[in-house]
């Protein structure tokens, strides 16, 4: 069987992707919501929350990261507690 990451990896590029038929993101939306139970919602609890802490620290410390990002990251950091 197919990786279900890599699944609903490829439904939600299908969802992005301005070159797909209605018709297609509607399926894609379709096995997302019913057979992938709802994989369309944000992944934040399957993430590691230290691996995710590293990337907002980084985000940060990035020169090329504008204030706005980095106020997001901030952010995001104090609600984790980190």
């Amino acid at each position: 069987m197919s990786n279900i990451g890599n699944v609903a990896g490829g439904h939600k590029a299908n969802l992005n992707n301005p070159n797909t038929s209605e018709e297609s993101k509607q399926h894609s939306r379709d096995v997302l919501e019913n057979e992938l139970e709802g994989a369309t919602g944000t992944e934040e609890n399957a993430k590691n929350p230290g691996n995710v802490a590293g990337g907002l620290k980084a985000t940060l410390k990035n020169p090329n990261v504008s204030d706005e990002a980095k106020e997001n990251a901030e952010e995001k950091l104090k609600e984790m507690g980190a």
